[in-house]
């Protein structure tokens, strides 16, 4: 399984998800730092918040969705 989480620093539920999903080893994407806020809202135009996941290419969502 492939799994991406885009991520910013002191962001609770960003901690949360890196914990739930860290047996897959996840690539982790920061914000500002691995990603400019331009080109993550071009990326996920209807997201607002981080974490946003990925799964094998598939957009899941953020924490909430993730439960």
């Amino acid at each position: 399984m492939e799994v991406v989480i885009y991520s910013k620093n002191n962001c609770p539920n960003c901690e949360k998800v890196k914990i739930r999903l860290s047996k897959y080893k996840p690539q982790i994407l920061f914000l500002e730092k691995d990603i400019s806020r331009e080109d993550f809202f071009k990326k996920f135009p209807n997201s607002k918040t981080v974490p946003q996941i990925i799964i094998d290419d598939k957009h899941i969502g953020g924490y909430n969705e993730l439960e």
